[in-house]
Order: C-alpha cells, then structure tokens, then sequence
C-alpha cells in the first residue's frame, strides 16, 4: 500500500464543462508530484457537514510544476449535486490511494509497442495520465471514447491534443461519431488495427460503466490482448479497513480502494 498523504488543498476552479459534468482543479502539491495513473483521492467535501465519510474521486491530471491536480466528476446523488456550489477554499484530502494502470511498467522494455485505451463517460479521466505515460515510453496508443451524447465527449479536446489527432468516438444517440457503444469500436480496432502495419495490441485499459468494462474484457479475451480495468465501487473509510467496497475476484473478495481500483479483467469475476 503506497504512503498515504493526509494534505489540505486549495479549490481553485470549479466549473462546468458539460451536463451535469465539473472539473474541480485544486492546489495540492505533495499529491500532485505523487500520484500515479489510475489512482483517486479520498475527499471531505466542504458544505456537506451531513455527510460524514469522504469520497473518493479518481485524479484526471497532474501539474506537477504548478502544484495541482484535476478531477472530472458528474452530479449523481446528493453529494456530488452540493458539490457545484463549492467557491474556492480549502478542502481536505487523503491520497494519493489505490495501485496504478500496469502500462508501460508492465513489460520488458520495448516490448510495449501498442496499446489500446478505452473510455467509457467519465471513466475516460482516470486513463489519460495513463495514455501519457504510454506515449511518453515510446507506445504508440490508440484511444476509443464513448458517452450518451456529444455533449458529454468532455475529455475529447484533452486527449485530441495529447495524440495529435481525434480519438475514436461513440455517442449512444449518434451526435457524435460512431452511432451506438463504443464496444463496436473496440472490436474493430482489435480486429483490423489503426496503425499502417496492422500490429497487434499489446496492452488495453478501460475504465466506465461496468457493463461496458465486462463487455471490453471479454473482447479483448477473445482476442488475447492482456487487459485491465479500473473497479470503481461505493467506498466508506477508502483504506482498506470497511471492507464496503470488495470486488469479486479468481482470489477471493479483494479491497478496489488499496487492492484495486485497477485488476487484471481476466481476475475480475463478473
């Protein structure tokens, strides 16, 4: 379990970037220059005194340089709706929490030569570290994206930049590239491949509904590409001692917030 770092933060921005879609920026250096792909913070959200426990809330970005992270959330229940009012100020936050996306580390050097990163929704944040990281190693990475709308396609700008060009893209209601789930995608990618060579896949992350997350593993299995994906449950003290937030697996039950979030999909019992 990595070091936990107990660091009172700075919001300071807090705005809307789509429906019922915020992204929190914070001052929060000892976490910024900490934090690893694929790993949350544990928050006490200010102005939710009836609200006891933290949340945790997967890291989108990190600016080491500046001292800051970024997370990507959506209003769900009554925690997350209060959430939009916050003005600027302190907020107190445990992390960095959780293991990290395998990706480049995972292998011998070079042997990495292709990845596939899928993002569901807001799942989309938690693996664009990753896909730095990938592309920073030499790994030449395709990314495949899905939402309900065009819309909520929040992160689209972001990873457009990253890559150089627009990622694959699926909207449920078909405003926005690919009609229907980005699972159709995915399968063609796997199938015929974006690059020129046709290269197989080395490596897929996804991170999303857990649907699309089960869907995603059992194509990448059947293709045999070695995939993980990020197990995102309801979580009450967020280090391990709850046990509220197991998740199934091969194993037995393990913890998502200090075993997880990140499991090997052909770990995870569906």
């Amino acid at each position: 379990m990595p070091q936990l770092l107990n660091e009172k933060a700075r919001i300071v921005a807090n705005e809307k970037v789509g429906p019922r879609l915020h992204l929190m920026r914070l001052e929060s250096p000892q976490i910024a220059s900490s934090v690893k792909p694929g790993q949350f913070v544990h928050m006490k959200v200010p102005a939710a005194e009836s609200h006891v426990l933290r949340r945790p809330f997967s890291v989108y970005a990190s600016d080491v340089d500046r001292g800051a992270v970024e997370i990507l959330y959506q209003e769900v229940g009554s925690l997350t709706r209060i959430m939009p009012s916050i003005a600027e100020g302190d907020v107190e936050m445990i992390g960095p929490v959780g293991n990290t996306w395998a990706g480049p580390e995972r292998f011998k050097e070079g042997s990495c030569t292709r990845a596939l990163v899928v993002g569901g929704g807001v799942g989309a944040a938690p693996l664009f570290m990753l896909t730095e990281q990938l592309i920073g190693a030499g790994c030449a990475t395709d990314v495949v994206l899905g939402a309900q709308t065009k819309d909520a396609l929040v992160t689209l700008g972001r990873y457009t930049q990253l890559l150089g060009s627009e990622p694959a893209v699926a909207t449920d209601d078909g405003s926005y590239g690919h009609a229907g789930f980005c699972t159709a995608l995915v399968e063609e990618r796997l199938r015929e491949g974006s690059l020129a060579d046709g290269g197989a896949y080395d490596y897929l992350a996804v991170c999303g509904p857990e649907p699309l997350m089960r869907i995603v593993a059992s194509i990448a299995a059947d293709a045999g590409v070695p995939c993980q994906v990020s197990m995102e449950k309801r979580m009450a003290c967020g280090v391990g001692a709850c046990l509220s937030c197991v998740v199934d697996t091969t194993s037995g039950k393990k913890r998502s917030c200090v075993d997880g979030p990140i499991f090997d999909a052909n770990e995870v019992v569906w």
